[in-house]
């Protein structure tokens, strides 16, 4: 059995994106997916601790049932995923900008694919998210969870950098239902020049860390999570 395989090699409006998946003799059989964008290492399913907690503790910020979810960013699917795992979920619209990524999961090339895809809940949509949140409302939501960028000043595409304004922020606030959560993923520990805009634009943010062993690192690494409420 081959320990290394590209699944997907694609040209992106971001760059070149690579899908690959290996094993390791620690892991056994158990593969690691991994995502590289533009030669820039993503993301890898061993990593995803952070990923499912901004949702798992962005939820549970919200009281009542039925709730209408989005999440900002597909990836590899951990964030969609633990949405999906609260029971009040209704609704959950994952929206991604690169169609390659979600052809992934259509394609069942990721491990999360098949359980995304076959949730009647669970809606992939291709678009910028960022310009998406900055248009009128389509509809409103009780929390909105952006996993897409490793942090403000850390982004994908320079085009992101606009986003994280307070007046941006302010016409993101407008797709939230009353008491609704918006929260924000970082790959880094607590600054507080990011939560600046965020306090501008909603009066009221929690952050909280995250500290979990990376074995990629072969260290404990901390991020952030920013819980603001509408």
């Amino acid at each position: 059995m081959a320990s290394f395989e590209e699944l997907d090699v694609r040209g992106t409006q971001l760059g070149e994106l690579i899908l690959r998946r290996r094993q390791t003799v620690t892991l056994g059989d158990t593969w690691v997916y991994e995502v590289k964008l533009d030669g820039r290492f993503l993301m890898s399913s061993r990593v995803a601790d952070s990923e499912r907690e901004l949702a798992r503790r962005g939820l549970e910020r919200i009281h009542g049932e039925a709730l209408d979810v989005m999440v900002g960013g597909l990836g590899l699917g951990h964030t969609a995923d633990a949405a999906l795992s609260d029971p009040r979920l209704r609704s959950l619209d994952v929206v991604e900008l690169l169609p390659e990524v979600v052809s992934w999961h259509e394609r069942r090339l990721v491990p999360l694919g098949q359980r995304l895809c076959a949730d009647a809940r669970c809606k992939l949509v291709v678009d910028d998210c960022f310009a998406r949140l900055c248009r009128d409302p389509l509809r409103l939501y009780d929390a909105i969870l952006i996993d897409i960028d490793d942090a403000p000043d850390d982004v994908l595409g320079t085009s992101h950098t606009g986003f994280y304004t307070e007046r941006n922020l302010r016409l993101a606030k407008r797709w939230l239902k009353p008491g609704g959560v918006f929260a924000l993923w970082t790959n880094v520990s607590h600054r507080e020049a990011y939560d600046a805009h965020l306090r501008a634009a909603f009066g009221n943010v929690e952050v909280e860390d995250v500290t979990f062993e990376n074995p990629l690192l072969e260290a404990a690494e901390t991020n952030a999570l920013y819980f603001a409420r509408a």
